[in-house]
């Protein structure tokens, strides 16, 4: 018997995923025993960010040495904008800066690079520079705020396309990114199926749970459901397949 395919994160799971909170999908994959896939310190530069989804392409910092992280090293063959380059469109841009907050990784110009190139968005658990640049390019970003000084005031950049952490998550290239207004969660390529089979459901059912809190139910039995709640949401639920 041959082994059920792994799916893909094509545009029908996509579209699937940008309906799915990443409070749900943390819930989702910590049944799972998955508990540490939440981006510590990433959050949105825009409060109305809309939901981004795509594949991690990742980015990697170190600390700074003063013989290697100069202004001259952003021309080397092993730079961010070399790695810019290199990204797939609809990638999403994850980036190692070891939450470092006084040297921003990127700003307005290799962020619009970066919207050139059709990259989903960036996440990282530090800091962009040129701020009002950044937002004025439109590409959705992550990140513990904005600083002033350059990446190399801080910190060398290293490589791509390998496992960083980010926010003290480990990220492997090809993991999905889902970002929202409560920040970016992983989800590990070899779990996508299960998520997208699951939440859908759990979206469904914690909507369901949301509208009987608003009727007046109490929640001892409803959060979480005991048999006769559940039997009372299957018979909602049937009713509208």
């Amino acid at each position: 018997m041959s082994e059920p395919e792994t799916p893909t994160l094509d545009a029908d799971a996509i579209e699937i995923l940008k309906k799915v909170t990443t409070a749900t999908l943390t819930t989702i994959l910590l049944k799972k025993g998955l508990r540490n896939v939440w981006m510590r310190g990433a959050m949105p530069l825009r409060p109305d960010q809309e939901r981004v989804v795509g594949p991690a392409f990742t980015f990697r910092f170190v600390p700074a040495r003063e013989d290697l992280a100069t202004p001259a090293s952003w021309a080397s063959p092993i730079s961010t904008r070399a790695a810019i380059e290199a990204m797939p469109e609809g990638a999403f841009a994850v980036i190692d800066a070891m939450g470092i907050a006084d040297a921003g990784v990127f700003g307005d110009i290799l962020c619009a690079r970066m919207v050139k190139r059709r990259a989903a968005g960036m996440v990282t658990d530090g800091v962009v520079r040129d701020l009002e640049g950044v937002l004025g390019t439109g590409l959705p970003v992550w990140c513990r705020g904005a600083a002033a000084p350059p990446s190399v005031a801080g910190l060398t950049f290293v490589g791509w396309e390998e496992t960083v952490g980010c926010g003290g998550v480990c990220v492997i290239p090809g993991d999905i990114v889902v970002a929202d207004r409560d920040g970016a969660v992983l989800i590990p390529k070899a779990f996508l199926g299960d998520v997208l089979k699951e939440a859908p459901e759990q979206e469904r059912l914690e909507g369901w749970i949301v509208t009987e809190v608003e009727r007046g139910e109490k929640l001892p039995g409803l959060y979480p459901m005991n048999d006769e709640t559940r039997a009372r949401y299957d018979e909602w639920k049937k009713g509208r397949q």
